[in-house]
């Protein structure tokens, strides 16, 4: 099991870091920012928060994280989006006039908002893409059983509850 599988692995959600941050970062325009600025920060938000999303991929692969859990995941970006959010405002923003504690801890409280929304749309991109890979990708086939069992878990409790 090489590289490439990993790299499959991390595609979904280096995908929803990269989408999430170029978003972010494009809000620089509606703040009246030139368009040179608004790059910068779009590409300097993307690209770690791509790194981290490929990583939860990764590690959710290997058994770190399991589907359908938040607390690790939450704990998880409480520290990759600050230090995302750190690597762009050192590149392309003034947002430390308050010295780098404050805000990274403000960005910790604001990490779990975004926590929530990232493993909401991964886990509803990440089945259908093992789907597609399982065939070629061991590891995607076993995250895949891991989807399926979780999600026959949450219907047998939903039948319960009726």
């Amino acid at each position: 099991m090489g590289g490439r599988h990993n790299i499959e692995l991390a595609l979904p959600g280096a995908s929803i870091g990269a989408v999430a941050g170029a978003m972010a970062g494009g809000l620089t325009l509606f703040a009246g920012q030139p368009i040179g600025l608004a790059t910068l920060s779009a590409l300097a938000l993307a690209v770690p928060l791509a790194l981290f999303g490929g990583l939860y991929g990764m590690l959710l692969g290997h058994g770190i994280f399991r589907p359908g859990t938040f607390g690790p995941v939450g704990l998880y970006w409480m520290a990759a989006f600050p230090v995302s959010r750190l690597a762009q405002e050192s590149v392309a923003g003034v947002g430390l006039s308050d010295g780098v504690l404050p805000f990274l801890a403000y960005q910790a409280m604001v990490s779990l908002g975004f926590a929530i929304g990232f493993v909401w749309l991964h886990e509803r991109l990440m089945p259908h893409w093992l789907v597609r890979r399982a065939a070629v990708n061991p590891r995607a086939e076993e995250l895949l059983a891991q989807y399926v069992r979780f999600a026959q878990m949450v219907r047998v409790r939903k039948g319960a509850r009726r």
